[in-house]
C-alpha cells in the first residue's frame, strides 16, 4: 500500500505526470509514427533524467574531479553564489556553500570572499548578512558583488586578490560546478585550491530511486549544463 501511494503520486505529479501525458498521446496517436515516436522519446527522456541512477551516472564525472582537500595552505576563502530568492532567502546551493565557508572559517581563521551579485539583491550581501549573524567578524569578510556568472566570477575575484596580495584561495562551490569554476579561475590565473561542496549524488537505490522525481530532474538538468558550459569553453581550444 506504500509502495502504491508512492508509486501514483510519482505520476500524478510533474515529471511522472508528462511521462505519463506523452505516453498517452503515443497510444492515442499510434498510427501518426513521427508524434507517436517523438512522443514515446520524450516520455524516455524525461523519466531517464527524472530517476536517482541516471543522475548520479551525470554528476559523477563532474563531482568526483576533485575530493575534498584534508589540508591545506592559502591566504582566504572564496565562495561563488549559487543564487537567491527575491524574497532574500538564499537557494539551497547558496547556502551549503555558504555554511562550508563559514565551518572553514572558524577551523583557519581565513578571510571570506563573498563573491555574486543579482539583480534584486546580490548573493553576496545575503550571505554576509548571515555569516555576520553567525559571529563572524565583518572585519573578515570581503564582499564582490558584480558578478552575474562564473566568468565574472573569476574575474572580480582576481581584482580582488590583487589588490589584497593574496596568492592563493580556497575555491568553494557545489561540487558539480567546480570544474568549471576551476578552470575560469585559472585561466584567470589565480592559484585556487578546489574545496567541494554540496554533493548531489546519492549512490544509494533501492525501487524507490526508480520513480520520477522533479528534484532529481533538477539535478539532472544542472549536470548536463555544466557540460554544455564546459564544452564552450572547450570547443575553442579544439577548433583549428
Amino acid at each position: 500500500m506504500f509502495f502504491l501511494k508512492k508509486f501514483l503520486s510519482a505520476f500524478l505529479l510533474p515529471p511522472g505526470l508528462f511521462v505519463l501525458a506523452l505516453l498517452l498521446i503515443s497510444f492515442f496517436e499510434r498510427k501518426k509514427r513521427l508524434t507517436y515516436y517523438t512522443s514515446v522519446s520524450l516520455a524516455l527522456l524525461i523519466y531517464m533524467l527524472s530517476i536517482e541512477p541516471v543522475k548520479d551516472a551525470l554528476l559523477t564525472p563532474l563531482e568526483s574531479k576533485y575530493p575534498v582537500p584534508e589540508k591545506f595552505q592559502a591566504d582566504a576563502i572564496v565562495v561563488l553564489g549559487g543564487g537567491s530568492y527575491s524574497t532574500g532567502i538564499l537557494k539551497e546551493d547558496s547556502m551549503k556553500r555558504l555554511l562550508t565557508a563559514l565551518i572553514l572559517h572558524k577551523r583557519t581563521g581565513l578571510p571570506i570572499v563573498l563573491s555574486g551579485g543579482a539583480e534584486h539583491l546580490p548573493d553576496a550581501e545575503i550571505m554576509k548578512s548571515l555569516l555576520v549573524e553567525l559571529g563572524v567578524d565583518r572585519r573578515d569578510i570581503i564582499t564582490e558583488v558584480r558578478s552575474r556568472d562564473t566568468e565574472e566570477n573569476a574575474s572580480y575575484v582576481r581584482e580582488i586578490c590583487q589588490q589584497r596580495n593574496y596568492k592563493s584561495v580556497v575555491l568553494v562551490t557545489s561540487a558539480y560546478h567546480l570544474p568549471r569554476a576551476v578552470f575560469l579561475f585559472k585561466k584567470e590565473g589565480l592559484s585556487v585550491i578546489p574545496y567541494p561542496t554540496d554533493f548531489k549524488r546519492d549512490l544509494r537505490y533501492n525501487l524507490y530511486s526508480l520513480l520520477p522525481k522533479m528534484s532529481v530532474l533538477n539535478d539532472s538538468v544542472k549536470a548536463l549544463r555544466e557540460y554544455l558550459a564546459l564544452l564552450s569553453l572547450r570547443l575553442p581550444e579544439w577548433l583549428p
